[in-house]
């Protein structure tokens, strides 16, 4: 996903930090600038919304238990994945 406009970080990086960005398991020098590409780009702010609420959904739905890091790990693994995926879909579609 990316809005078209330039911003100092990427939006598919942002994109693929979010869950860091949101589990507060990030630099802070990183989440201030997740931060401010997130109040400046709408589209990526959606997407964090969206974000937002699937971790709140499963967090209401799994109680206090935690995710093996193993399994997070490869979590974040493939939804860079995914992301990088959607994001060289939508070039070709956009070339």
């Amino acid at each position: 996903m990316s809005c078209g406009k330039p911003h100092r970080t990427d939006c598919r990086e942002v994109l693929a930090e979010v869950y860091l960005y949101l589990d507060l398991e990030c630099a802070e020098e990183r989440r201030l600038l997740i931060r401010h590409h997130l109040d400046e780009c709408g589209p990526c702010l959606r997407e964090y919304g969206l974000e937002q609420e699937v971790k709140a959904l499963v967090a209401r739905c799994c109680g206090n238990e935690t995710a093996p890091e193993q399994l997070r790990e490869r979590l974040r693994v493939r939804l860079t994945e995914l992301v990088v995926f959607e994001t060289s879909e939508s070039r070709e579609l956009a070339d």
